[in-house]
């Protein structure tokens, strides 16, 4: 073979590589991610690592996510922005570089407390797009034994995204579409904290959220690394269960003005 016919068979070679790798799950290119992302809130967010979690699914997709947390058991946005019970967060924001913050306000405050459950969140909101960084509300579930509370924190926290121009990450419907559908699935680990499979459907969420790419390909099984490089499991599901959260997750449009639009017409 020639010099001309060897390099016309490299040049076809290199063209069925780049043609098979954008075919092929394993290789294909995904959107541009975000690469930094503060959590901020309680137990809501830390129990089973959702933060870790989001980024581990994330990761098995070929996306580098970067997620901290400023979190602190029972505590509301009020209190963050006080700096009280030791939180750092309004330091935090200011400090560093972020692309998304995540606010996950206590699980009672839209319905106990509503001014200030306003009032923190747009101070939030605003503060977060003063440093470059889009904020970003988890609606929070109605607890276990009252599913009935979800209508005021739906409502509460879609006037909040509204107001504060903010997007809303609908955690409580997603749950409880899932308890209706599989009650046999357990979402809780007690009265109203996440259980593993919680917060896999969390982390589905906001894996979407950040990506807006499918989660077909999501694993059942999750894993990161410690501080000494070791691999880390973070969650087991089932893939019965992976497979339901993950069809349950692709069926709901995120964009918050299709969610507002949702709340005035009922």
């Amino acid at each position: 073979m020639n010099l001309k016919d060897r390099t016309h068979t490299i040049k076809r070679g290199l063209w069925l590589v780049l043609v098979l790798g954008l075919a092929l799950p394993g290789f294909a290119q995904p959107q541009e991610a975000p690469k930094r992302v503060l959590f901020v809130g309680n137990s809501f967010t830390y129990f089973f690592n959702l933060p870790q979690v989001t980024a581990a699914m994330a990761r098995t997709q070929g996306w580098e996510l970067e997620t901290r947390q400023s979190t602190v058991g029972g505590s509301n946005l009020e209190q963050h922005w006080k700096e009280e019970r030791g939180t750092k967060t309004r330091a935090l924001i200011e400090s560093q570089n972020w692309d998304y913050v995540v606010f996950n306000n206590h699980s009672l405050s839209s319905i106990d407390t509503p001014e200030s459950f306003m009032e923190y969140g747009k101070k939030f909101a605003q503060l977060v797009k003063e440093h470059g960084a889009k904020p970003v509300f988890m609606m929070t579930w109605a607890y276990k034994s009252n599913p009935l509370m979800q209508a005021d924190v739906e409502r509460m926290y879609l006037k909040l995204g509204e107001e504060a121009e903010a997007d809303v990450v609908p955690a409580g419907p997603l749950f409880a579409e899932a308890r209706t559908l599989r009650p046999d699935l357990e979402l809780f680990f007690d009265d109203k904290h996440p259980s593993s499979n919680g917060t896999y459907l969390l982390g589905l969420a906001f894996y979407k959220y950040f990506s807006g790419a499918t989660l077909e390909d999501i694993p059942k099984r999750l894993t990161t690394k410690d501080e000494d490089g070791e691999k880390l499991y973070l969650l087991f599901m089932h893939q019965e269960d992976a497979d339901f959260l993950q069809q349950l997750v692709e069926t709901h449009d995120f964009e918050t003005e299709d969610l507002f639009e949702t709340e005035h017409k009922k």
